[in-house]
């Protein structure tokens, strides 16, 4: 009796572990289909941060330029202060898609002041731009230090600082 109750746990622990195995076996599969799936989400997600940087790359953004001081017109202000700020007599004049304030309008003087981004129409006058501003910059006006930056996705920045 001892020998068949013996070969009937034994048959029943081959078939837990054929159970087991199996489930393995489809456990390891799903997990090779996760990580290919990760790396596809991680190639996509470089093109994406790369789509992102190119659509931006006739974007630049000033810093520190006190705030309201561009009035309500800021490409005007732009076409008027970077020429005397950066020494640079461009081709023509600077033409923007758009430039404006980021951020919140700020009351308060003493804050530190949201940055403006202009995109230019021409990507020679931003890179000229941002060419000199590299060399020379930080620029002075009116006895506050002005930055001028290229605009970049926030993950690219991420991966510099």
């Amino acid at each position: 009796m001892e020998t068949k109750s013996m070969r009937l746990d034994i048959a029943a622990f081959q078939s837990r572990v054929t159970g087991l195995e199996h489930r393995m076996t489809t456990m390891e599969d799903h997990i090779h289909t996760v990580l290919d799936r990760d790396q596809d989400l991680l190639y996509l997600c470089s093109k994406l941060t790369d789509l992102e940087d190119r659509s931006r790359r006739d974007n630049v953004c000033f810093f520190l330029f006190l705030e309201h001081v561009e009035g309500t017109d800021t490409p005007s202000f732009l076409r008027a202060a970077l020429p005397k700020l950066t020494d640079i007599t461009f081709d023509s004049s600077l033409q923007f898609q758009r430039a404006h304030r980021l951020g919140l309008k700020r009351q308060e003087v003493t804050s530190r002041p949201g940055p403006i981004n202009a995109c230019f129409l021409r990507h020679g006058q931003a890179h000229q731009l941002l060419l000199v501003a590299r060399v020379h910059g930080p620029f002075r006006a009116d006895g506050y230090e002005i930055r001028i930056a290229a605009d970049f996705s926030k993950k690219t920045v991420g991966m510099f600082f």
